[in-house]
């Protein structure tokens, strides 16, 4: 006799919309044995990461800076992966859509040529949009056409987005008046985002994210082409048969993956850097992919695992000068969170079943 895993005939909605929230309590369930084991009082710790995250209009602030990267990158692991398109190259994209940005907002001296404001704004998002998407449309390409594994391709990809930028910040984008440090030249103020919170770092930005969030969910929901997107992601062989143009879907998808990592460049230096650095990410990329999987691939359920995600990033940082709790166990609770979540869709989606053969 042995256990199998057989798929239940019709996943609870209920149990799917759930799976986050066990997850999380499962999450703090494991984590508390571990501040116990580090000798550090339970309640006391957890108040002072929800303090550090949450208590304050500082500490609101920075959550919600860090949450804007990590939306527009989790929007963009979700849309390719819910196609079975899996891109772990969205700090790659981030990277290179900040430096189209830049090369187009730092036109003639930061002046752009004295072009109106709308319109020079416009091409730094069109240009960074564009960075990402085209970024990505090699790897696309690559698998649908010679079946090259995506996820090894957008990863390398990565470091050589990161060697480009180097390159770029200490040659033709390094700005003279950086002292030897390589960063590329500012934007102009007129073309930074406003503040979302006054005297703080909250950007505008953070709605540009959420308006995205909602825009991708009616595009999945109201349109042919987010149909086709569920349909290839479900089963592509099976689209294939019934006429799908599934390879043309897939490289649409990646367009629309890499546009919005690219645009979480242009955003973050828009609305938080006004110039790129090689160290401006933190692997808002990488996490990204967490963000994603955390939300379960919905659009709207990004928005809420990012400021999670980054709550608990700078609450960590906040508890960890309050109290003898190192801040890596921010690392662990998402970590931890994102396994949970996966264990938790698996058995809303399969059951274990004996197997008497």
């Amino acid at each position: 006799m042995k256990l199998i895993l057989e798929r239940r005939p019709e996943p609870s909605r209920l149990a799917l919309a759930l799976a986050p929230i066990a997850a999380i309590l499962f999450t703090l369930a494991v984590c508390t044995l571990l501040v116990a084991w580090a000798g550090a009082p339970v309640g006391r710790t957890y108040a002072l990461l929800f303090e550090g995250a949450f208590g304050t209009r500082f500490a609101l602030s920075e959550t919600l800076t860090r949450a804007t990267p990590l939306m527009l990158t989790g929007l963009a692991c979700a849309v390719a992966f819910r196609a079975r398109f899996y891109n772990i190259g969205a700090e790659g994209q981030l990277y290179l859509g900040a430096l189209a940005a830049v090369a187009v907002g730092g036109l003639h001296d930061g002046t752009g040529f004295d072009l109106p404001v709308p319109m020079l704004f416009g091409g730094m998002m069109l240009a960074a949009a564009l960075a990402g998407a085209l970024l990505l449309l090699i790897p696309a390409i690559l698998k649908t056409r010679l079946g090259v594994d995506e996820v090894v391709t957008t990863l390398l990809g990565n470091f050589i987005v990161l060697l480009f930028v180097s390159m770029m910040l200490d040659g033709p984008m390094k700005d003279p008046m950086a002292m030897g440090w390589p960063q590329s030249v500012a934007l102009n103020g007129d073309l930074e985002l406003g503040k979302l919170i006054e005297r703080t770092r909250a950007h505008t930005g953070l709605l540009w994210a959420a308006g995205l969030a909602l825009g991708l969910w009616l595009l999945n929901r109201y349109t042919v082409f987010g149909f086709q997107m569920r349909a290839v992601g479900a089963n592509a062989h099976a689209s294939r048969f019934l006429g799908l143009p599934v390879n043309r879907v897939m490289l649409g998808t990646a367009m629309l993956s890499g546009a919005l990592a690219g645009l979480a460049g242009a955003i973050e230096v828009a609305g938080r850097t006004s110039y790129v650095t090689l160290d401006m990410s933190p692997g808002y990329g990488y996490t990204g992919v967490v963000v994603a999987m955390l939300a379960g691939l919905h659009p709207l359920g990004v928005i809420l695992a990012s400021i999670f995600v980054a709550g608990m990033l700078v609450g960590a940082d906040s508890m960890s000068r309050a109290i003898a709790v190192p801040n890596y166990i921010a690392d662990v609770i998402v970590a931890t969170s994102l396994l949970a979540m996966l264990v938790a869709t698996l058995f809303a989606q399969y059951r274990l079943r004996r197997n008497r053969a």
